[in-house]
C-alpha cells in the first residue's frame, strides 16, 4: 500500500459527540490530523481521551457527528487503521501465545475463515522481531511482563501494515527500556509516513515524543504542532489552573495524570 502524501488529512472529525448517562464525554470534537505526524492526545482524569480513540473507531456509539480517514468513512477504511488498546481492557489469563496473538492482526486482512498459513506466521515473526520479542513467540502472553505484553500488542498492530495508528497509553505501565522501545518504533512508522496517535499522560515528554498535539478536556481546548499547542495558557485551561510552568526548559511539574 503506497504511503499517503504528506499533505493529506489523516484523520478528521466533524461535530463528534459522545455521551454516557445523559452527561457529555465529548462534545463537538472537529479535528484535522495531518498525515505523517507523531500526534498525541493529551488532557486531565476525565477528559475523554480514551472515549475519543474508541469513538473514533466505532467502538463507543456516538450521539452525532462524522470520522473520515484519508478523506472516507472510517467504516470503508478499516484495513488502513491499527489500534493498541491499553492492557487493562485486555484478558492477559486467555491461553493463547505471543505469536498467535500478532497472527491475529492478519484476519482483517485473511478474512476469519481463511486460516493463517507459513507466509503469514513469517510476517508475525517479523512484526515481534521487530518489537524484540521474536525469543517469546511461543510464550503464554499472561506469562509475560507487563512491558513484554505491550511490546506484543504493538507487533499486532505493525503486522497489519496500516496507514494511521491509534495507541490508548502505550507507555503505561511500562519501565523505561521499553518506553523508548516503544517510542523508537513509532518514530519509525512516522517517518515512514505512518500516522501515529497517542493517548498520552505524562507531560514531561510531550515536546519530545509529539511534533502535532491535541489538548483535550471534554472539549477541544488546542490543536495543531506542538510547539503551538503546548503553552502554560492552553494548559491551565485543559487543567483548571493546576500547571506550574517553570523557566528551565519549559519544565511542566505537576501530578502525573493517567486515566480515561
Amino acid at each position: 500500500m503506497a504511503n499517503p502524501s504528506p499533505t493529506d488529512t489523516a484523520l478528521s472529525t466533524r461535530q463528534l459527540t459522545v455521551s454516557y448517562h445523559n452527561q457529555p464525554v465529548l462534545w463537538d470534537i472537529n479535528l484535522e490530523v495531518p498525515a505523517g505526524v507523531m500526534a498525541g492526545i493529551v488532557g486531565p482524569n476525565g477528559a475523554g481521551k480514551s472515549t475519543l480513540i474508541k469513538s473514533l473507531l466505532g467502538l463507543v456509539p456516538t450521539l452525532s457527528g462524522e470520522v473520515l480517514v484519508h478523506g472516507q468513512p472510517y467504516a470503508s477504511q478499516r484495513k488502513r487503521v491499527g489500534y493498541v488498546p491499553q492492557r487493562s481492557s485486555v484478558d492477559w489469563d486467555f491461553p493463547t501465545t505471543a505469536l498467535d496473538v500478532v497472527t491475529m492482526g492478519l484476519y482483517g486482512r485473511l478474512g476469519w475463515f481463511r486460516r493463517p498459513g507459513r507466509k503469514e506466521r513469517q510476517e508475525a515473526l517479523e512484526a515481534l522481531e521487530m518489537v524484540g520479542m521474536s525469543a517469546f513467540a511461543d510464550r503464554q502472553i499472561s506469562q509475560l511482563s507487563g512491558g513484554q505484553q505491550q511490546r506484543v500488542f504493538l507487533a499486532r498492530a505493525l503486522v497489519q501494515q496500516a496507514d494511521v495508528y491509534f495507541l490508548d497509553e502505550p507507555m503505561a505501565g511500562v519501565d523505561a527500556t521499553t518506553e523508548r522501545a516503544i517510542i523508537d518504533i513509532l518514530r519509525r512508522l512516522r517517518d515512514d509516513g505512518k500516522t501515529v496517535i497517542v493517548v498520552h499522560h505524562d507531560l514531561q515528554t510531550v515536546r519530545s515524543y509529539f511534533d502535532w498535539l491535541l489538548l483535550l478536556n471534554v472539549r477541544v481546548i488546542a490543536s495543531g504542532n506542538t510547539d503551538d499547542v503546548f503553552d502554560i495558557n492552553h494548559l491551565r485551561q485543559a487543567y483548571g489552573g493546576q500547571i506550574a510552568l517553570l523557566n528551565d526548559n519549559d519544565a511542566l511539574m505537576l501530578p502525573t495524570a493517567k486515566g480515561q
